[in-house]
């Protein structure tokens, strides 16, 4: 089983930037497709942005498109997530997730999850 953790969480001010964190432990996720999402109190979760196993596609959704970067790095098993010029739309539970199969992110993933990290932005 993969476990994920997410940490970078906190309290930022709007215009500001904030760079979030996915460890992966027991096992290589290094073959593994890897996403963001987020939740806002009495929405969904969405899609942020993704990234396939070796860094060639990224895809950035709408809402942070052009102030978000995804990046990882499989040698250390991590994911990152730098978003940039936070507005309060931003304030969300951020989760870390991995999956081996083929993903288009059009629904939810199945896969491993993290716990989630709270980011919330301050106008």
């Amino acid at each position: 089983q993969v476990q994920l953790r997410e940490s970078g969480g906190g309290l930022v001010q709007a215009g500001e930037s904030l760079s979030l964190s996915c460890a992966a432990s027991g096992r290589d996720i290094g073959t593994y497709a890897m996403a963001w999402f987020r939740q806002a109190p009495g929405k969904g979760r969405e899609l942020v942005a993704s990234i396939t196993w070796d860094s060639k596609i990224k895809r950035y959704n709408t809402p942070v498109k052009g102030r978000s970067t995804i990046s990882r790095d499989n040698t250390k098993n991590i994911m990152l997530l730098r978003l940039d010029s936070l507005v309060p739309e931003d304030t969300a539970v951020y989760y870390c997730n991995a999956d081996d199969s083929l993903q288009s992110y059009s629904i939810l993933p199945q896969g491993f999850w993290g716990p989630g990290t709270q980011v919330t932005v301050s106008s």
